[in-house]
């Protein structure tokens, strides 16, 4: 195996994202049983605000992000850690995987702090433990991330999945990050998928506000991941096989590089 291949993917599962016709775990197996490296980062925005709801937690967004009160951030732990992470840990583990659950705060691997006092325990990523995760990984175990960062000495903060995945995709050194969402790609004002996109066109796109709310992060981490050599890619992850397809070099859905 190449240096180049030796190089993890990293693939951001959102909660939108796991439909009826959707491969995308099988496809984690199936990479990590050929051989490649794999880590996962999940989100899981619309099952934490189904449960600030059932439990009467006020929340509300600033800027396209959770203003996350104490009480809420026990909440997002819990669904976050406890439910999302857990429940993707064991489908793998059906499969056939080998995978490790965690969130940033196990072994101290994301390290964030509050950086607005209208978001509370929102936090933004200082530091990510690429050394920790590679080592799962050489071990043969797929990680499974859960977007909760560490702030000194014992705070856990809620962070932007699509941030976690890009902070990730850098510490590791990736060779590809893979957003699976539930559309093509990155798509122009017309609708029309953009097949490549550099940062002049996604500042032109964020402009005229093409680009906006959630795309707005995942473009952002898509450029962090490319400056340190990842090859970035938003796809459909609603469509069967697309992250072998990816995976294998196949031009499809939005590419950053």
């Amino acid at each position: 195996m190449s240096e180049t291949s030796k190089r993890p993917i990293v693939v951001k599962i959102g909660g939108s994202t796991l439909g009826a016709e959707d491969t995308t775990l099988d496809d984690v197996v199936a990479l990590h049983q050929a051989g490649e490296r794999v880590a996962v980062v999940h989100g899981g925005g619309a099952m934490i605000t189904d449960w600030l709801t059932r439990l009467d937690v006020p929340s509300e967004f600033v800027d396209g992000l959770r203003s996350t009160s104490a009480e809420a951030m026990e909440v997002v732990v819990a669904v976050l850690r406890g439910v999302i992470n857990t429940q993707l840990v064991a489908a793998i583990v059906q499969r056939g995987g080998r995978a490790v659950g965690l969130s940033g705060v196990d072994g101290g691997v994301v390290r964030a702090e509050r950086y607005d006092p209208r978001l509370g325990y929102v936090g933004r990523v200082t530091s990510v433990d690429g050394a920790f995760l590679g080592a799962l990984m050489e071990a043969g175990a797929i990680p499974v991330i859960a977007p909760v960062g560490l702030e000194a000495p014992e705070q856990p903060l809620n962070i932007n999945a699509d941030t976690v995945a890009g902070e990730v995709a850098r510490a590791v050194g990736a060779r590809q990050l893979v957003f699976l969402t539930d559309v093509d790609g990155l798509l122009d004002g017309d609708g029309v998928l953009i097949p490549a996109l550099d940062a002049e066109r996604a500042e032109a796109l964020r402009a005229a506000g093409t680009l906006s709310g959630g795309m707005i992060p995942k473009v952002e981490a898509c450029f962090r991941a490319a400056e340190a050599g990842a090859v970035a890619h938003m796809v459909n992850g609603r469509t069967g096989g697309t992250l072998r397809r990816v995976a294998g070099g196949e031009a499809i859905g939005t590419r950053i590089a």
